[in-house]
């Protein structure tokens, strides 16, 4: 197996002008022409605030964070106690904040909304790290992320210690069933794929092992071993014998990823890690 079949297919680190577009979005949904409470407030005052995380979690989405206060007050300081990626106890302060108060208090909820979101799915992805660890199988994430923060989600996952899957239907193909059938069978589905797109990545699904078989003749980049019991999982690592990856997926919990991964398989994907989210409780507070 070489290294191209090993590496991740995607590297979902999105840049500035991608953060700043999540932000003007979720902006123009909450603020809209303006925050009538705020204006209330001197537009020249200002002050100081902490952000607690009131449980353990793994942070993710301090550049969303930023974004969001830094667009309506440029000169506003972040000072922050831990990075992405980093793991922090419950009551922990993770930042302070000093600026202007109107910015601070109308830029507050979409600011913790990315960080609440980011760090669950970043939290999430900490635990099915833990549970296959010292076996070898990587974890990856998968296309079910929410409308709008695909690469956001996918960045997440990387602060949690996983690995992305292709971004989208653009950069990887992948021939399931349908396409299988349409194509006529494996190897031609195979090689009609690799004569449009002979530089993308090909993912071959395979249902049983002699399918398998026909995806290692074919020159898959790597086979999807769906449904697949556990026993037939140890049989299909056998029968692929390192000659192409092996990536398991569909009914992955956090109960179950251990018996997969100890049947030798070089990936599991999950969809679990992007779509059941649960908001990390986190607070931020105007200093008295």
């Amino acid at each position: 197996m070489n290294e191209s079949q090993t590496r991740p297919l995607a590297d979902a680190v999105p840049s500035a002008a991608e953060i700043f577009i999540d932000v003007q979005r979720a902006f123009a949904e909450d603020i809209g022409p303006g925050d009538a409470t705020a204006d209330m407030l001197d537009p020249d005052a200002r002050a100081t605030a902490t952000l607690t995380c009131r449980e353990d979690a793994v942070l993710s989405g301090a550049p969303w964070f930023d974004a969001c206060f830094r667009t309506l007050d440029p000169d506003v300081r972040i000072e922050w106690s831990a990075r992405d990626g980093d793991r922090i106890a419950a009551s922990s302060v993770v930042c302070h904040l000093a600026g202007k108060a109107r910015a601070l208090v109308t830029a507050e909820r979409s600011a913790l909304n990315f960080l609440q979101l980011l760090s669950s799915t970043a939290t999430t992805t900490a635990r099915y790290v833990d549970a296959i660890a010292g076996t070898g199988t990587r974890l990856l994430d998968t296309r079910k992320t929410l409308p709008g923060l695909r690469r956001a989600q996918k960045y997440a996952v990387r602060c949690g210690g996983g690995m992305n899957h292709r971004i989208g239907l653009f950069d990887a193909m992948m021939l399931k069933e349908n396409h299988i059938i349409a194509a006529g069978g494996i190897a031609q589905a195979v090689a009609a794929a690799r004569a449009i797109h002979p530089g993308l990545p090909l993912i071959v699904e395979v249902e049983n092992l002699d399918e398998l078989g026909q995806a290692i003749e074919a020159g898959a980049d790597r086979a999807l071993i769906d449904n697949f019991s556990l026993p037939m999982m140890r049989e299909a690592v056998t029968l692929a014998a390192g000659r192409l990856p092996l990536e398991v997926s569909g009914n992955v919990e956090i109960d179950t990823i251990r018996a997969i991964a100890e049947t030798g398989v070089d990936f599991i994907s999950s969809g679990a890690l992007t779509k059941h989210v649960r908001a990390v409780d986190l607070s931020l507070r105007l200093d008295l």
